[in-house]
């Protein structure tokens, strides 16, 4: 179980038992696990529902939200950030680029891309409310985070010090389309015949990303993927809306 402990202590802020030394080999083994951690966040989600149903859907929502930003330690949103920022004010230029999305201080241009997410995420969920569909909750946080796995499994990590290096260059390939099956699975299984439509956004948005960052990166970084996790996050929660 060391892996799992280990992508929770990434990926979330919930405690989680010391790991010690951690090995290249149980890192990337790990990110095999990215998907449950999805199912972990949408759990969170879920209760935040059931706990707040008796209260006007706004509140809900607005609570909902809270707990999706405060267990993941705004992690990905910083990635979207630095992203946005760096996309914007890198002008096309890799070293620019590069340089401004390892910049710690967010500019204008990532704050309004968080704003913006935020306040549509916001809208989604409380129309999830509206509807009662809370298993809609866990769909969004899984094929994120299953998107991640496939992006380490076909995309170069250019940052050699980057916080997914590892991950990336110990990823058990073999075991890759198992973990993805298994995600669109229980998407299937949670959703119905509509998850096609849903499977199908995320696979074209996952590609058109990943297009982006190796036109302009050669590429993914930390801050890429964590943009990816907050853009997927978004798409599959507006389609299970629509």
């Amino acid at each position: 179980m060391r892996p799992f402990w280990i992508a929770l202590q990434l990926l979330t802020r919930l405690p989680v038992p010391s790991q010690g030394h951690i090995s290249p080999d149980e890192q990337g083994r790990s990110v095999l696990f990215y998907p449950l951690i999805g199912l972990v966040v949408g759990m969170a989600l879920v209760l935040t529902a059931w706990l707040s149903q008796s209260q006007p859907h706004l509140l809900g929502a607005a609570l909902i939200l809270a707990v999706w930003v405060v267990i993941s330690g705004g992690l990905h949103l910083d990635g979207l950030a630095d992203m946005v920022d760096g996309w914007i004010g890198g002008q096309g230029d890799y070293e620019t680029t590069m340089r401004i999305m390892k910049d710690p201080f967010c500019g204008p241009m990532g704050l309004t891309a968080i704003v913006v997410l935020l306040l549509v995420k916001f809208a989604a969920l409380s129309v999830v409310l509206d509807y009662g569909h809370w298993s809609w909750l866990l769909i969004a946080p899984l094929l994120a985070r299953a998107a991640v796995v496939a992006l380490f499994r076909w995309t170069p990590y250019v940052r050699a010090q980057g916080l997914g290096c590892e991950q990336a260059d110990n990823l058990p390939h073999d075991s890759v389309p198992w973990v993805l099956g298994a995600s669109a699975l229980l998407t299937l299984l949670i959703v119905g015949w509509g998850a096609l439509l849903v499977l199908l956004v995320a696979a074209l948005l996952f590609l058109w990303l990943r297009g982006r960052m190796v036109q302009r990166l050669g590429g993914t970084t930390g801050d890429t993927t964590g943009a990816m996790v907050e853009l997927m996050e978004l798409a599959v929660l507006v389609v299970l809306v629509w």
